[in-house]
């Protein structure tokens, strides 16, 4: 069968030192696992780059989508692979250009050439020099400008042969997932937690998620929302498992014994606890949330305080100093915006203060759940969960 090569580039992984071989074999398994939907499908590590043959009869578009998706990878490039011959060489790379004059109307190129054989007795400059008289000689109607041409065509001499491509994608880069432990996600269904879950796993941290629901006062909807967010992350990170909790015995219980002004603080610390109780069950090392400093009330450096303190599990906040349009742009990047944007509101919407405290004194947070048996509601709520497993 035909098959079709792809370069695949890992990033910061080719900067680890002793333990590289450790990133490089979880990273390739990686890329199998994403490129296994497709049959009779190969993955290697040839000379230092990651190199995919899968059957030609797959769309292009189709593997590099698949590839870009795998956190480690750099970049991906469809390529043709020839001779180290370098009458050879110029031939398959006429070949290629004169096919792209007649599909995209290709005016002017230029010809990049690597070296990566320092034994190959042509130097780089030299290459593209040749590799572009050769191309000029069988496409008359092309001309050379080496500033802005409409194709670059990069020509990559290595130890086992040429590598001649065109495109370089661009991936979502970071350490491959699996590589950093485990954490779990408090995911609502707004823009900021599906993005600082996908930051978390762009580190190698593979990711579990609690979400919490007030239903009746919430929807069946807004949690299908969270489940389509969650089932767009999972295209990066593989299956998600989802914990679900009822937040709402929590909520009337504060509301009714409670200052209101406090309310969202204190429904915030209940959810600390409860993550961390799941957390602890499942073998999570760390707790995630979306929370952007100054963003709303439960969200200022006292608040924040008082909310860590009652956990002892630590907790990661990525998007902490980004502002709310870098977050945006992140959350369209990766394609859960739209999702975010839709018009379910989540647990935290409920029982809103009218003016909720901004600079939360310990101490008085602490006296005002005196009234509250915390132990028997965090309890009761982890009893309660319902575990969801989100795929692709």
């Amino acid at each position: 069968m035909e098959k079709k090569i792809y370069i695949v580039r890992c990033g910061e992984v080719a900067l680890k030192g002793m333990n590289k071989p450790y990133f490089e074999r979880v990273l390739i398994e990686r890329v199998r696992k994403a490129l296994k939907v497709f049959e009779d499908t190969e993955v290697k590590w040839i000379d230092g780059l990651m190199i995919a043959r899968v059957p030609a009869s797959v769309p292009e578009d189709e593997v590099v989508d698949k590839c870009v998706r795998v956190f480690g990878v750099a970049s991906v490039s469809p390529a043709t692979k020839t001779s180290k011959d370098i009458d050879e060489i110029g031939r398959v790379a006429a070949n290629i250009m004169s096919a792209l004059v007649e599909e995209e109307g290709i005016k002017t190129f230029k010809v990049k050439g690597k070296r990566a054989d320092k034994s190959f007795e042509i130097k780089s400059p030299d290459i593209g020099r040749i590799i572009g008289e050769s191309i000029l000689k069988a496409c008359s109607n092309l001309s050379v400008d080496l500033h802005n041409p409409d194709c670059t065509l990069v020509v990559d001499v290595r130890r086992e042969g040429t590598y001649i491509f065109r495109r370089k994608v661009r991936a979502v880069g970071g350490l491959p997932l699996g590589t950093n432990g485990k954490g779990l996600v408090l995911m609502s269904g707004g823009i900021d937690s599906p993005v600082a879950a996908f930051m978390m796993a762009k580190r190698g941290m593979t990711i579990e998620a609690v979400h919490y629901h007030s239903y009746p006062y919430t929807s069946q909807r807004a949690q299908k929302k969270v489940e389509d967010i969650v089932k767009v992350l999972a295209g990066y990170m593989g299956t998600i498992r989802m914990h679900v909790i009822n937040m709402l015995p929590i909520q009337e219980q504060i509301v009714q014994n409670c200052p209101e002004d406090e309310t969202t603080l204190l429904v915030r610390r209940f959810m600390m606890r409860i993550a961390e109780a799941i957390a602890s069950k499942n073998g999570d090392m760390m707790l995630i949330t979306g929370e952007n400093l100054g963003q709303v009330a439960s969200q200022t450096a006292e608040a924040l305080v008082v909310t860590d303190f009652v956990v002892n599990m630590p907790v990661m906040r990525p998007l902490i100093a980004m502002d709310k349009v870098e977050i945006m742009d992140k959350a369209a990047e990766i394609g859960t915006y739209e999702i975010s944007i839709q018009p379910y509101e989540d647990c935290c919407t409920v029982f809103l203060p009218k003016h909720p405290v901004t600079k939360p004194k310990l101490a008085r947070i602490e006296k005002s759940e005196e009234t509250l048996d915390i132990q028997a509601l965090v309890e009761a709520a982890v009893l309660s969960e319902e575990i969801i497993e989100i795929r692709p």
